[in-house]
């Protein structure tokens, strides 16, 4: 196992950060997982790094600080006030954020309380939002096994060896050489970007037998991305290992119609389940959850445009996380085994020359702004997604869940 912990930290120092010497480094990782920390950090120094920081968090002492203190004195906590994101990323250091949530823990905590701690969490580190957002610094965001995970997808706390394994798998770490195999996905997913922007999308129509019938516009400045992203300096990097997706950012006033989640949304502890969402004009008009409703009502009214979409991401029904047949019940993994939108502000790098554009122009254009950025699962195996491009021309880009590209 301790060569694939070494393979998997070199997969994301070098592939998912594309680290430099000399970089300052920010980890953000569960207290369980130090083991790994370890190995990360060894293999940091090898390539160079001087400057470490560690921020090791515990779920059982993140669930008590919210049971027993109010909401004030939770501004302050080391878990919802994140000034060191700040510092480093004055330093243009690239941060990696390992995550591994137990998506049952926090059922006994108020979602009311869950949102505003997440709103204090957002708001304490404004810099590094905002570098994070101008693809000015490298990040990336992965998985990790711990005891509570494992129970929750396979149904026992022992089972934490069978999530590593599921984690190695969708990250190419079991190939002979998983920074090449990454590489080759790259070229792959290149290729169907190109393809998808050349049609120049203007609407997508979804429709499934869950109900979904969904009308969402795109702008005509929207562009399709990957996996792999680069900073404003030229560092390239892979801001969610895995990811399988490829995405755009739509127009905030374009979408129309009902979509329903396909899968369980894990948000900040808060477990939501069996929902909907209705749209007019851009805006949520109307929603309900079977579970977690007052959750779901805290990400759609987090703020004023929060009620917007910023993402619209297409993944084959037939992904390796959705041949799995898990739900990792982890938003990074489930979003990689479904098309998936996303409620909140969008991607700057998905619109065409938005480096040379203000704020107020690229609203007047149609982007979302937002503090949030919440991702839930829409794909299914008979999800239909019929495109219509800017000369008027009706294409079907998915039948049956999957490209037909």
């Amino acid at each position: 196992m301790t060569e694939k912990y070494e393979k998997y930290a070199e997969v994301l120092l070098k592939k998912g950060l594309g680290i430099k010497k000399n970089q300052p480094l920010f980890i953000s990782a569960p207290m369980e997982n130090y083991e790994f920390v370890r190995i990360l950090t060894k293999k940091a120094y090898e390539y160079g790094v001087v400057d470490i920081y560690y921020e090791l968090l515990d779920e059982e002492m993140k669930h008590d600080a919210l049971k027993y203190l109010d909401v004030d004195n939770l501004k302050d906590t080391l878990f919802f006030d994140k000034y060191k994101f700040d510092e480093y990323a004055k330093k243009d250091a690239a941060f990696l954020m390992l995550v591994s949530d137990d998506p049952f823990i926090m059922n006994d905590i108020d979602s009311d309380k869950i949102s505003k701690t997440a709103m204090f969490s957002r708001k304490s580190k404004p810099l590094y939002k905002k570098r994070q957002l101008n693809n000015e610094i490298s990040w990336c965001i992965a998985c990790t096994a711990t005891k509570g995970r494992a129970k929750a997808i396979f149904g026992s706390e022992s089972d934490i060896s069978k999530l590593w394994e599921a984690i190695f798998d969708v990250c190419f770490i079991n190939t002979n050489d998983p920074c090449n195999s990454w590489d080759n996905f790259i070229e792959e997913n290149s290729q169907r970007i190109e393809k998808l922007n050349n049609l120049k999308i203007k609407r997508l129509h979804y429709t499934n037998n869950l109900g979904t019938d969904l009308y969402l516009e795109l702008l005509p400045e929207s562009i399709w991305v990957g996996a792999k992203g680069k900073t404003t300096s030229g560092q390239e990097f892979i801001a969610n290992i895995p990811s399988l997706e490829v995405f755009t950012t739509p127009n905030r006033l374009g979408t129309n119609g009902i979509v329903y989640a396909s899968k369980p949304l894990i948000y900040n502890g808060a477990f939501i389940d069996k929902f909907y969402i209705k749209f007019e004009n851009g805006k949520v008009i109307s929603f309900d959850a079977e579970k977690g409703k007052e959750a779901l009502k805290g990400i759609i009214e987090s703020d004023e445009t929060s009620s917007f979409l910023g993402e619209v991401a297409l993944v084959d029904y037939n992904s390796a996380i959705s041949k799995s047949g898990l739900i990792h019940y982890e938003t990074l993994y489930d979003e990689n085994a479904s098309c998936h939108l996303a409620l909140g502000v969008g991607f700057t790098e998905c619109v065409k020359n938005s480096e040379n554009k203000s704020k107020e122009e690229l609203l007047k254009m149609g982007f979302n702004y937002s503090d949030n950025h919440v991702d839930f699962m829409v794909g299914t195996s008979d999800l239909k997604i019929e495109a219509e491009t800017f000369n008027g021309e009706k294409i079907n880009i998915f039948e049956n869940g999957n490209f037909t590209l």
